[in-house]
């Protein structure tokens, strides 16, 4: 039976286990750690929130977001994860993760949710397309370290 719970602090382990896997999956580099996730979780100005979906008690997968503003629409979600654990896929695990994040946006009168979509992830595309989303032509662009010091040098 599947259950949906925000994330706790006692859950963080998991988190990052659940993170790693999906980070394998999309061959990305990473190096969260659980004092990372505890620091920036569940410190006293929480950077994200987290639900963590559970199939029989056994982690299942996981949506993780947090606020965003746009200064066109005010303030949304983004939707930084939405993984289910392969042996879990074929159970509508990620459409209920997906409808409970919905419902917070909406409690929260918020414009809508944002996310990014790996470009050779169809089956993500897929599934957020079904799912009423609409893909924006934009380029997502990051700075990173060696970049913000360089810049911060000129």
């Amino acid at each position: 039976m599947l259950t949906i719970r925000n994330v706790e602090l006692g859950d963080v382990s998991v988190l990052r286990t659940l993170i790693y896997e999906m980070a394998e999956y999309e061959c990305l580099p990473i190096g969260i750690t659980d004092e990372t996730l505890v620091r920036d979780g569940f410190g006293s100005r929480p950077e994200f929130r987290a639900l963590l979906a559970e199939w029989d008690r056994q982690a299942a997968g996981y949506a993780f977001f947090f606020n965003c503003y746009s200064t066109f629409q005010g303030g949304g979600l983004f939707l930084e994860d939405l993984y289910i654990r392969k042996q879990f896929r074929g159970k509508k695990i990620g459409d209920a993760l997906l409808a409970h994040v919905a419902d917070i946006a909406l409690h929260e009168n918020c414009f809508g949710i944002m996310l990014n979509v790996l470009d050779w992830n169809q089956p993500a595309i897929h599934f957020f397309r079904n799912h009423g989303f609409t893909f924006l032509e934009r380029k997502t662009a990051c700075l990173e370290p060696e970049g913000l010091r360089a810049l911060c040098e000129r």
